[in-house]
């Protein structure tokens, strides 16, 4: 029988082995990009691996999710540790796929081979762990291709447009008692943990202008403007900018998606996107409906009609405060006393905040990059950073988790209430889909 620290320097060990390996998942991930619900090479890549470490999965989950199970010589708790498998569209990246314009230009290649590091960690030493081990691949967190996601909805293969939302939809997670995850901090290039940080989060919007067709040149004054309707209601949501409060940091970014047909034909059909993000609900509701009346106003002005299909996005992210400081401590062991950032903000959005809504979850970031995030420029400068470290902490933190008949696991379980159940997850969701969400009940 290892003492706890034993055991770390052997799944340390275990990593460093694998090192090259591991950095290789990294580089043949970003060399091969995937779109969200498309990343069947990424899927397989994980599913080959997971084979390799004889660690049983389920795959096909949300169309290319996988979740590995290690078992461990108890089961009365199971801890997740996630990597993200898609890409973002970046056609300017050097990496970008010719076709779709895809790249890891957010570091989720980085994630997958993370999340497989602290397996090559951990599947030699499962017989020392009081818990199960969950390693799972998850796809489409980039909330792009709307209407592609929205066809896939029609098609009945999906409900929500991001993976973690499907997978806690289809129950994927139900087994699950807490998680945690790596994501790039962006600009970076130290080796340095990002602790704490928060994420806001957001509704989508598929917004459609509807006009009337003319001669653009001969009987402009017998069409509808679709496109004037559009464009005014940007000028329209710009208004409302100073009516949103300070400590709800709500962020409105519109794009015209179609913009008319033929330049010679009074534009009909006119698309917009954009998501409404901000630090609550309630804050991201409010700003919502503003929205929602500077498009329907700018229409009857004009003339036109509007109809907006309201998308459900994601939560805001909720840190645990206990599994964060197992990581930050473990973060220290690996690094020394400098290398953990608190709590700076982050007002990107993920659908880890949707998962952090009904468990106990972390969703830390780490150093060793350069480049702005979906960016032409944003590269791994530190590959042992990027993919080995995080593996470790992860791992060590695992064990952490997992010490002494999973102690700790269970007493976070115990004592922390997440803010919704599975069920009333769902229940917000359905509701808001159906118009029938009061921002007061926040």
């Amino acid at each position: 029988m290892m003492t706890k620290e034993q055991l770390k320097a052997q799944v340390i060990a275990n990593i460093d082995a694998n090192k090259d390996k591991i950095i290789a998942i990294g580089e043949q991930i970003f060399a091969n990009p995937e779109l969200g619900f498309k990343e069947f090479k990424t899927s397989q890549l994980v599913r080959e691996t997971l084979d390799e470490l004889k660690i049983p999965h389920e795959d096909n989950l949300a169309i290319t999710g996988v979740k590995g199970n290690l078992k461990g010589r108890k089961s009365d708790v199971r801890v997740m540790v996630m990597g993200e498998l898609d890409a973002v569209v970046c056609p300017l990246h050097p990496q970008a796929d010719m076709t779709t314009g895809a790249a890891h230009s957010c570091g989720h290649n980085s994630q997958i081979a993370t999340m497989l590091g602290a397996a090559f960690g951990l599947a030699p030493v499962a017989d020392q762990l009081d818990g199960d081990v969950a390693f799972v691949a998850v796809p489409a967190e980039e909330y792009v291709e709307l209407e592609y996601r929205q066809r896939l909805k029609d098609d009945g293969k999906i409900f929500f447009f991001g993976g973690k939302q499907e997978f806690i939809r289809l129950g994927v997670l139900d087994d699950i008692d807490m998680g945690m995850m790596i994501h790039s901090h962006a600009n970076q290039t130290d080796r340095k943990f990002l602790i704490g940080c928060d994420s806001s989060g957001f509704i989508g919007k598929l917004i459609r202008f509807t006009g009337k067709e003319a001669h653009a040149g001969a009987r402009p004054f017998d069409g509808i403007n679709a496109l004037n309707a559009a464009a005014l209601s940007l000028l329209a949501v710009n208004s409302q900018r100073e009516t949103f409060r300070e400590k709800d940091r709500i962020r409105i970014h519109p794009i015209i998606t179609k913009g008319g047909d033929l330049v010679n034909i009074v534009p009909a059909d006119v698309r917009m996107e954009t998501y409404v993000r901000g630090t609550n609900l309630e804050g991201i509701l409010d700003a919502s409906d503003k929205v929602n009346r500077s498009l329907k106003g700018c229409a009857y002005a004009i003339g036109a009609e509007v109809e907006v299909d309201e998308l459900p996005g994601y939560l805001p992210l909720i840190q645990d405060p206990s599994i964060s400081k197992l990581f930050a401590d473990n973060g220290i062991e690996l690094l020394g006393e400098d290398t953990n950032i608190y709590g700076e903000e982050v007002m990107g959005s993920t659908d880890a905040g949707d998962i952090s809504s009904v468990m106990p979850f972390v969703h830390m970031s780490t150093g060793g990059y350069t480049g702005d995030a979906h960016s032409k420029d944003f590269f791994i400068t530190d590959k042992e950073m990027a993919y080995v470290m995080p593996a470790k902490a992860m791992a060590m933190t695992v064990i952490d988790l997992l010490w002494n008949d999973a102690e700790e696991a269970k007493r976070i379980k115990e004592t922390t209430t997440p803010k919704m159940t599975k069920e009333s997850y769902m229940d917000f969701w359905n509701r808001f889909c159906e118009g029938n969400v009061d921002k007061g009940e926040f």
